[in-house]
């Protein structure tokens, strides 16, 4: 099948949770119950006969066998139809947007009609392990590991690469490559949480979040329904008394992007399957492409993805950037955002992440993809249309690109 020949991929009733911080209100929700509350609202609002779903994908970077295979035990838990399958899968960072893509890929080529596509993180709930116990301890002390902290030390083979203590070393290295400065980072922050905090009060999130009910510890239910880390307040000024995480460096507690617990979802829909169907498309993914660069500069990675993507389509990145309406660069860091601009020679501050990010709205790592094509695409329907970009950089040395087109 070529290129030509492939069905297009309907996006179909994106939504997502209000994203929570480390140890905030969603913090004693099982995964599971975060993830089903997803499922069931996409279903809910885009009124498909759960029958006709043909698979549920889901991404998920901290799994664990409390909830193994998570998109089938979603499935299963919101209460789709047992026949229905489903799986998971793991980009780190970009578990999210792979999801889409791989569920739009399964309806390009025939071999499903509709496809329920996500992500789940609740980095709350990430336990301690250890790889000892299995057969005991001769003597001496057994130690536990920090699934969170190891992943990110753990992020690639350390004979090969040597040792990368974690995603901060990997932001002051783009920093001191890029001669980006803490105030340049700062301000870059700031404005992140002046957008998103703009955003809500102006209602640009009411269409895409669901609330999440909450079961109390001494009865009841509370719902949530806000993000919970957007510092509305906070100033470069603010900014500029947090010490750095790593001597001498840039990098802060307010100029990364937080620790969150987060689901989103959507349903990727063959073109023409939706009139059978009878669900409305908000828009089409058009492209996507993926690329590995250097794991100790990781956050680089959307510059030789958007690469990749501008080439395929016969486009300088220039070319390709001047012709978006809208890009979601995911904040993992302010220093690897500006990195990245500087790394395509582009930088249109009025299009890039004009809800806010990581920084502010968080990044719940397996649901940040979802999060972002989701608030990118309502963002684009409130325009009347256009196109969007979505990329993120990848722990490991990764970047993964997507683009949109809206209805």
């Amino acid at each position: 099948m070529t290129r030509q020949e492939l069905r297009r991929a309907a996006i179909v009733a994106p939504l997502r949770t209000p994203v929570a911080v480390f140890g905030g209100a969603l913090k004693d929700l099982p995964v599971e119950d975060l993830g089903a509350t997803i499922v069931r609202a996409v279903v809910d609002r885009s009124g498909i006969d759960p029958g006709r779903i043909d698979d549920v994908v889901f991404a998920q970077s901290y799994a664990n066998s409390e909830v193994p295979c998570v998109g089938r035990w979603l499935a299963l838990h919101a209460g789709l139809p047992i026949d229905v399958p489903g799986m998971q899968l793991d980009r780190r960072c970009g578990g999210g947007l792979q999801a889409i893509v791989t569920a739009a890929m399964m309806v390009q080529t025939g071999a499903a009609d509709a496809v329920l596509a996500g992500g789940v993180e609740s980095m709350s709930r990430i336990e301690y392990y250890s790889t000892t116990h299995r057969w005991g301890s001769r003597s001496g002390n057994s130690e536990l590991y920090d699934r969170l902290d190891r992943g990110r030390a753990r992020s690639q083979p350390e004979d090969r690469f040597g040792k990368i203590a974690g995603m901060i070393e990997t932001a002051e290295n783009l920093a001191r490559d890029f001669g980006i400065s803490r105030a340049d980072a700062d301000v870059y922050a700031a404005r992140s949480h002046r957008r998103a905090a703009a955003a809500w009060a102006a209602g640009n999130f009411d269409d895409e979040t669901v609330a999440v009910p909450v079961p109390q510890r001494r009865g009841g239910v509370v719902e949530f329904t806000r993000d919970e880390g957007i510092r509305p307040d906070v100033t470069v000024e603010s900014l500029s008394l947090l010490r750095p995480i790593m001597r001498g460096g840039t990098v802060t507690a307010g100029n990364a992007s937080q620790q969150n617990d987060a689901a989103a979802g959507l349903l990727v829909v063959a073109e023409d399957q939706l009139e059978s169907l009878g669900v409305e498309p908000i828009g089409f993914l058009t492209d996507w492409a993926a690329a590995g660069c250097d794991p100790a500069r990781m956050g680089i990675g959307p510059v030789p993805a958007v690469a990749k993507l501008a080439g395929r389509a016969g486009r300088s990145v220039t070319e390709l950037l001047d012709a978006i309406d809208v890009v979601e660069l995911n904040e993992a860091f302010a220093v690897q955002v500006l990195a990245v601009l500087g790394g395509w020679g582009w930088g249109d501050q009025d299009r890039i992440n004009v809800n806010g990010s990581g920084i502010s709205l968080g990044h719940p790592i397996g649901a940040t993809g979802v999060r972002m094509v989701t608030t990118m695409l309502h963002d684009l329907r409130r325009r009347g249309g256009g196109t969007g970009l979505a990329t993120m950089c990848v722990g490991g040395g990764q970047g993964l690109a997507a683009t949109f087109e809206a209805v």
